[in-house]
């Protein structure tokens, strides 16, 4: 592989997160502004839908009754810059050296009015072809609140076992996502199963795979992708599987989006 498709999100002093065809992808403050994110496996054939939204809500926001628009006005200084870019692989992925494939940019002038969350979007096509991806077929889940306790049972299992040193089960139940991740980026799914075993068992001998205990009222199921895919989140909207810090201050994070087929959860991404 010679070149990489990333995503680069910036923000000045205000928050930001950036979806690629409706899976958010990252988001940037004013403590962490700055984010790069690989993006193969989550593009389409066709028109690719960037979308960017400014001062988003929470990821754990409840849906019902929705919030109102908040009216803001612009001070001059805070700006985004999103970019879809197609840098060298070994290469800095920064627009004075990378293709530029998309942008989307915020920057009002001092005292202009807006409302938030503010939503840009763009559509755009790609000069690369990957192959089409599960999450693009799977069924759009219309009953979430049926699948929460199912999707309790699997992160909490997911959780012991990692706890316990045993990565099979996570190696099984996010096979299909390691296999389109390694055909994403040119690996082979072995090697690529292979380095995930690794990881975990290197994470587990560092004594990093401790999780707080996940409530049933702490997981929260968010739709993207058209509700084709249902993100994992705890209440603090990071992935349900989030160990406690260690000494250092490090978490592991291990997202988990996952379909709904015949009542069985799949992970694909």
């Amino acid at each position: 592989m010679e070149r990489l498709l990333v995503l680069k999100l910036d923000a000045v002093d205000c928050e930001a997160e950036a979806c690629l065809n409706g899976v958010p992808l990252a988001r940037v403050n004013a403590a962490r502004p700055s984010a790069i994110v690989p993006i193969h496996e989550y593009t389409v054939a066709g028109p690719n839908q960037l979308k960017l939204v400014i001062w988003p809500r929470p990821a754990v926001t409840p849906e019902d009754p929705p919030l109102p628009a908040e009216p803001r006005v612009a001070d001059g200084r805070r700006l985004v810059q999103l970019r879809i870019l197609l840098p060298r692989v070994g290469s800095m992925a920064d627009e004075s050296t990378a293709r530029t494939l998309a942008q989307l940019d915020w920057a009002p002038p001092e005292g202009e009015a807006y409302q938030a969350p503010l939503v840009l979007a763009q559509d755009f096509g790609l000069p690369v072809s990957f192959p089409r991806w599960r999450w693009l077929d799977a069924p759009a889940v219309e009953d979430v609140p049926s699948l929460h306790s199912q999707a309790l049972a699997v992160v909490q299992g997911l959780a012991r076992d990692l706890a316990a040193g045993q990565p099979e089960r996570f190696l099984a139940a996010t096979r299909l996502r390691t296999e389109e991740i390694a055909i994403a980026y040119q690996r082979r799914p072995e090697d690529e199963t292979r380095r995930l075993r690794d990881h975990l068992t290197s994470l587990h001998a560092e004594g990093r795979l401790k999780w707080p205990p996940l409530t049933p009222e702490a997981l929260v199921l968010r739709p993207v992708a058209d509700a084709r895919l249902l993100e994992c989140l705890g209440a603090d909207g990071r992935p349900a599987l989030s160990s406690a810090p260690d000494d250092q201050g490090r978490s592991v994070m291990l997202p988990l989006r996952v379909t709904a087929v015949e009542g069985k959860l799949y992970v694909l991404r």
